[in-house]
């Protein structure tokens, strides 16, 4: 690593990737936690969704993904995918020289620390299910956890879609849910990060299949990892500086921006189609 590199790190931005839109409520979360941090949004729109897609398709994703956040000079790169978490961030980690987070990890911390009776449910896309990666991460947390999941391939296409409520995604999310709360499980976690644009409906299903399972996603728990991070690794910016967010997709589909904005909290400012392959 240059000496150049080493004096302006500080200054240089936060990378995050996911497969669509759904990573921009991780974004959301850091900027509301470190707003004075530059932020690189890449969503990968043109391949959603990553769930239904083999490991070693996910693994290239997520390099394609990667490389080209990498060249905007990156000193963190966040993983907001949950199906390239499960499946590549071991690759990217050992590949890249700056650090890597990973949903998974922040996820199934949180779902650890706030269950009260250790049976935890997690909805996810079914490369992550399949995977067994917050299996595995719970289990090293907790041994004693019980871990129900349950894929949910429909809900990705839904969010991106633009279908957020009605009928549809009601019927969808009661089908998923199902099996899962029939296991007793005090706590939801939601293993995607598109899942949390469907919360309202989320919330209605479990009341109406009488659960008081406790609902989490993993924004919070990242930027938790995040900020140690910037801080054992003293690469925080100035906080007397103003943040920026510059986001990048590779398609542009029909009501892009007022999905970006449901996903963002607010009209991002900008949105540049990108080709990453």
């Amino acid at each position: 690593m240059s000496d150049n590199f080493e004096k302006d790190i500080n200054d240089r931005p936060i990378g995050v990737f996911d497969s669509g839109l759904g990573g921009l409520t991780v974004v959301a979360e850091l900027m509301k936690r470190f707003p004075s941090e530059k932020i690189v949004y890449l969503g990968d729109n043109a391949r959603v969704p990553y769930g239904t897609r083999s490991p070693e398709t996910v693994r290239k994703y997520a390099w394609n993904c990667s490389n080209f956040l990498v060249k905007k000079g990156l000193k963190l790169l966040v993983v907001a995918c949950n199906t390239a978490s499960a499946m590549a961030i071991d690759s990217l980690e050992e590949g890249l020289d700056i650090p890597v987070l990973g949903v998974i990890k922040a996820g199934a911390r949180s779902a650890v620390n706030m269950s009260r009776n250790g049976k935890i449910g997690v909805l996810a896309t079914g490369g992550t299910v399949n995977s067994g990666a917050y299996i595995k991460e719970i289990g090293l947390l907790k041994p004693s956890a019980r871990v129900v999941q349950n894929a949910a391939p429909l809900l990705v296409p839904l969010v991106e879609e633009g279908w957020i409520e009605g009928e549809v995604p009601a019927l969808a999310v009661k089908r998923y849910l199902e099996p899962i709360i029939k296991n007793d499980v005090d706590l939801l976690l939601l293993g995607c990060t598109h899942y949390p644009i469907l919360r309202k409906v989320i919330d209605q299903e479990l009341i109406n299949l009488k659960s008081k399972a406790v609902v989490v996603d993993s924004a919070t728990s990242m930027a938790d990892d995040v900020g140690n991070i910037l801080n054992e690794k003293n690469i925080a910016r100035d906080t007397s500086k103003e943040g920026s967010l510059d986001c990048y997709s590779t398609d542009l589909p029909f009501s892009f921006e007022e999905l970006a904005t449901l996903f963002l909290g607010k009209k991002p400012s900008s949105f540049q189609k990108v080709d990453i392959i």
